[in-house]
């Protein structure tokens, strides 16, 4: 029952920024679509709720974050609290965008009319402080463990140096080694576990509904794609002679394909599939599940602007009962889209790096 307590709970804080919306946006029409998107996308500060004053005021609490700009080979650097979360334009830069609208910076003239330029934004995000802060957090937890090791040499591990190593031990024997092959796996292992525990670790605070975590890192396209850009250039780079024969000169083809290169053609087009598999499938799963769970959510406030907060309080049990079970569910989505992801990535390079069988 304290568990599920705690769960019920995590999912009521993560409708406190929404209940601030639905109050803004009384009169003007409740948009649960804006709502939705603006919780998953990216923004230049992180938002933390919002609250009204004794007149009716409306504020927002929110972390600001470092804006790096670069215009006309001039380099700005300030922080998003002068924009006034949009309401107001700083050293000539707008902040526009947000809720259903990519969220960017554009500039504007001396009378506050846009000019139709935009900066190179080097901002650092919320997505990208949160990749920092996962990054630190995985540091301590790795570091603790390892701290363990030294303070009890020999000696079965307990408490989080339990978790780290059956882990560690995981990928090491479910994914690198039969993926990629005694002679090759250990090469590759520091990148397979690095993959692994971000991506599992990113997942995991995604689903937390406050500071410091929150943040829909796996969910942000930018993020995958790096990631398997990453696995890109490793497989391909690491792969051998075999590897590329077998994409040019395919064996057990016959001979008017290879004059007409038909076979090479679809086996180079699936070179760059590969990684494109990788960056949409995380990207994806991630994001349905956030955007199921705020959808839950959401009809607690269509509901009472529609009937009133008698109608959306009652929906309210149903509805976040839905958003626990959905959350518990996105936990296990999240164990899982780290062993998919690390174990494609060992598949691939396996691929690359596999000998080919003679006596066969």
């Amino acid at each position: 029952m304290k568990k599920l307590f705690l769960c019920l709970l995590a999912v009521a804080m993560t409708a406190v920024p929404l209940v601030g919306h639905a109050e803004d946006d009384e009169d003007a029409g409740f948009d649960p679509g804006s709502v939705i998107i603006g919780h998953v996308t990216d923004a230049h500060s992180w938002h933390m709720f919002d609250y009204q004053d004794k007149d009716g005021v409306e504020h927002a609490v929110a972390i600001p974050l470092p804006v790096i700009l670069i215009n006309d080979g001039h380099l700005d650097i300030f922080s998003s609290a002068r924009f006034h979360h949009g309401h107001a334009d700083y050293k000539g830069y707008r902040l526009v965008g947000g809720g259903a609208e990519k969220e960017e910076i554009v500039c504007v003239d001396a009378e506050g009319n846009l000019t139709g330029t935009k900066p190179v934004d080097l901002s650092i995000t919320k997505t990208s402080a949160a990749i920092m802060i996962a990054v630190i957090l995985l540091l301590v937890i790795v570091f603790i463990a390892r701290a363990g090791y030294k303070k009890r040499p020999n000696q079965a591990p307990k408490g989080l140096q339990s978790l780290v190593e059956m882990l560690v031990v995981f990928v090491r024997d479910s994914i690198a080694r039969p993926m990629i092959g005694e002679k090759h796996y250990q090469r590759y292992l520091p990148y397979l576990l690095t993959l692994f525990f971000f991506i599992f670790f990113c997942n995991i605070l995604g689903l937390i509904p406050f500071f410091p975590a929150g943040a829909n890192i796996t969910g942000n396209i930018a993020v995958t794609a790096t990631l398997a850009v990453i696995t890109f250039f490793i497989t391909n780079i690491s792969g051998n002679k075999h590897y590329w024969t077998d994409i040019f000169n395919t064996p057990g083809v016959p001979a008017w394909l290879k004059i007409f290169p038909l076979m090479p053609v679809v086996e180079l087009v699936g070179v760059f599939t590969k990684p494109i598999v990788l960056m949409i499938r995380l990207f994806a799963n991630m994001t349905a599940g956030h955007i199921v769970i705020l959808g839950f959510i959401v009809i607690i406030f269509i509901l009472s602007n529609l009937f009133g907060m008698a109608v959306g309080g009652a929906v309210s049990v149903v509805s976040v009962f839905f958003s626990v079970f959905i959350s518990l569910l996105e936990c296990l989505v999240a164990y899982i889209q780290a062993f998919v992801f690390t174990m494609l990535t060992a598949l691939y390079i396996g691929m690359a790096v596999a000998e080919p069988n003679h006596a066969h």
